[in-house]
């Protein structure tokens, strides 16, 4: 009896030895994969970051870009403004010139448009002040033509047009003109115009 009970208490012991083996490998296994999914879950998260960086950076980059196009934006707009206003202080200041700053500016412009058209008799147009100026002055106004040109000239005052100023020049046969009112050839020169001004204005 003695014997089988010792032999019970080697297979007992035997038993819980194995049981140990079992459970301690289990640990192990357990620690292991608790270490595994920790660094999976540290690469991932480390993954998340650097994807939540990323793309803060290029929100960042974004928000950026559309200040600045938005400060650019509003700074071309207020040079715009200054532009148009310094050109409706051009047309006003040309609308307001006295007779004898605006006799030798009408002489040049209808001598270019005759030059252009290749005429030496040629009809005016433009508003009623302009027209009575060039009647009033009629003869010093061929003269000076005439000097310009260096021919004889022949000049009909015609019909009045909405204008600031300068002159409309038409053939006799009313077949070619051209327009040097002041309006026509700020729109002629304007993108020459608009960068002198804002050389002027800006730098």
């Amino acid at each position: 009896m003695e014997g089988a009970e010792l032999i019970i208490q080697e297979i007992n012991r035997e038993a819980e030895q194995k049981i140990q083996y079992i459970l301690n490998e289990a640990r192990g296994e357990a620690e292991k994969l608790k270490e595994e999914a920790k660094k999976r879950g540290e690469a991932r998260a480390e993954w998340i970051l650097r994807k939540a960086k990323t793309q803060a950076e290029i929100e960042k980059q974004r928000i950026i870009a559309n200040a600045r196009l938005e400060v650019r934006k509003k700074k071309l707009a207020v040079q715009e403004e200054y532009i148009r206003k310094a050109i409706e202080g051009l047309k006003e200041r040309l609308a307001s010139l006295d007779d004898e700053e605006y006799f030798p500016i009408l002489v040049e412009l209808t001598a270019k448009a005759m030059e252009e058209l290749g005429v030496t008799s040629a009809v005016l147009h433009s508003n009623e002040r302009t027209l009575k100026l060039v009647v009033e002055r009629l003869t010093q106004f061929r003269e000076e033509l005439t000097k310009r040109l260096g021919k004889e000239v022949e000049i009909t005052v015609g019909k009045p047009v909405p204008t600031i100023g300068g002159i409309i020049v038409e053939s006799t046969d009313e077949t070619v003109r051209v327009d040097n009112t002041f309006e026509a050839r700020i729109e002629r020169f304007e993108s020459e115009l608009r960068a002198t001004i804002a050389k002027a204005l800006f730098g």
